[in-house]
């Protein structure tokens, strides 16, 4: 239905509905966003990880923080979940969020904003003060339409600093993606760049440059150097490095000294649905990751290479379908490395929404195969997403490796049939429960 509505009314009258609607959020809440200090982090990956580092880093300068992201809301000492199933939620309930922050006294907002939030306008009537870049790769594109589009709508957001009314602005960005110079040139007061490159392209001779040095990750988390300050984190792998050095540039941005930052890096202890283990007294390693495309899904598996001690024997992965909808081409690929990296993959469902799962599926396994693994030998096929990762977890010896990915902390899934609870992380609880009295 919706399809057919958006093909009636075409893009332009879409665009001008969705633009109406955010201007009239937030004009009905009362312009909540002039009472804060918005910052807007985008980027392909890391949005999430980077909001939570930033948010522990202003808790420790003492500072109340409001947030929106793919994991939870918080309204300064108030959080749950996200069940919404949407990174960037509607005009409203984003308006609404942002007046509960200012009524309970939040200083800081930080919204991670999506290329798909920013076709819909949900940006607008929002005024926003820092506007970070973690890095681009291509990623909905084929909702999108090309990935210069995918690239021209994330720079809406930081072209859109300029319109601010007359409150300083900054950009902070990744220097070490070579789509930084891009989102550098927007214009703005002050503009910040953060790299682990000795010669990292700035693309002004103005931009304060954050550079991170010796930079460690292994299996107890990650280290490196900012000057002669040391940052140590509970945090695997480089992509968190990254992570952890985006939260720093925008800290320091904002006046709060290296110190601060360095005991809110410290405090961290994990995110949720990021490289999440599952313990519960079990003889082998369970992750729960969120990764659902190849180069979020490789950075998962260097963790793994990185957990020596704890590769004593094979590696599973349970494998969702990449959702239906959108992306097909990466199926295949997906499915591929995985054949490709570990010894048994289970090929399951995840949020197939209109899509008809099996179909997703197929093209998953088509990929596994092509890797070498044989069907009912090392590649399972399990339509039923809980009936997955019960068999992930059935074929696991001590010493071994699950991995279940796609979701994360997820707490909703979508079929056909419309949104469902869902969180991987509870049913991976309740099947490890149901393994011991085997």
């Amino acid at each position: 239905m919706k399809k057919l509505i958006k093909k009636i009314l075409g893009k332009k009258i879409l665009s001008a509905y969705h633009l109406t609607l955010a201007l009239l959020a937030a004009f009905i809440y009362g312009q909540p966003s002039r009472k804060l200090k918005v910052i807007g982090i985008t980027g392909t990956s890391g949005k999430s990880s980077t909001c939570e580092i930033l948010v522990s880093i202003l808790e420790e300068a003492g500072l109340k923080v409001g947030l929106a992201s793919t994991v939870r809301f918080q309204v300064a000492n108030k959080s749950w979940m996200n069940a919404e199933k949407m990174t960037m939620v509607g005009r409203f309930k984003l308006q609404k969020l942002l007046r509960q922050m200012v009524l309970a006294g939040c200083q800081y907002a930080l919204i991670e904003v999506t290329s798909e939030g920013i076709l819909q306008h949900r940006q607008r009537g929002i005024q926003f003060d820092l506007a970070c870049f973690t890095n681009l790769y291509p990623e909905h594109i084929e909702s999108h339409g090309s990935f210069d589009k995918y690239k021209n709508t994330k720079l809406k957001l930081f072209k859109g600093l300029a319109k601010s009314d007359k409150r300083p602005t900054i950009i902070v960005a990744n220097l070490d993606d070579k789509y930084a110079v891009e989102f550098l040139a927007a214009e703005a007061d002050k503009k910040i760049g953060f790299t682990l490159s000795d010669t990292p392209s700035t693309g002004s001779s103005e931009l304060e440059v954050i550079a991170g040095r010796d930079a460690r990750s292994y299996k107890e988390g990650i280290s490196f150097k900012i000057d002669s300050s040391e940052f140590k984190a509970k945090l695997l792998g480089e992509h968190n490095v990254y992570n952890s050095l985006s939260a720093i540039a925008m800290a320091q941005s904002l006046g709060i000294d290296f110190k601060v930052s360095q005991a809110g890096l410290t405090k961290m202890k994990g995110l949720p649905g990021r490289i999440e283990f599952i313990e519960t007294g079990q003889p082998f390693k369970v992750i729960v990751d969120y990764a659902f495309e190849p180069k979020a899904m490789q950075k998962l598996y260097d963790v793994v290479k990185d957990l020596k001690s704890l590769r004593s024997g094979k590696i599973i992965q349970v494998l969702g379908s990449t959702g239906g909808g959108r992306d097909k081409s990466r199926r295949e690929v997906l499915g591929k490395m995985s054949g490709e990296f570990c010894d048994y993959v289970v090929v399951t469902d995840e949020d197939p929404y209109d899509e008809d799962p099996e179909v997703i599926i197929d093209s998953v396994i088509a990929g596994a195969k092509q890797a070498g693994k044989e069907l009912d030998k090392d590649l399972f096929k399990e339509l039923d997403r809980r009936d997955g990762i019960a068999k992930g977890l059935f074929l696991a010896k001590p010493g071994d490796i699950v991995l279940v990915t796609g979701k994360g902390s997820e707490q909703a899934m979508v079929t056909a049939k419309g949104k469902i609870g869902w969180d991987d992380r509870k049913v991976v609880r309740e099947e490890l429960k149901k393994l011991k009295k085997i």
